[in-house]
């Protein structure tokens, strides 16, 4: 299981709303609304790496009001 944390920029005033729609794709874990240089983020989870980044392309950055993802994989050191 590969987990990750994806970094969210969105157009003013659409946090909230991105924040609730991408909460509902599968493998998100949570997704929250915050303050600071990134307007939500997402943590969330799939079995293989390219399935993680198939979801980001296919189904995070399709949301519309977003701007821009980051998104940082989760390591265990």
């Amino acid at each position: 299981m590969v987990q990750a944390y994806i970094l969210i920029q969105t157009e003013v005033g659409r946090a909230s709303v991105v924040a609730e729609t991408i909460s509902k794709i599968p493998g998100v874990i949570q997704a929250e609304d915050v303050t600071g240089p990134y307007d939500v983020i997402v943590r969330a989870q799939a079995d293989t790496v390219d399935e993680l980044g198939r979801m980001v392309v296919a189904r995070v950055q399709q949301v519309e009001g977003i701007t821009r993802t980051l998104t940082c994989p989760v390591v265990h050191l």
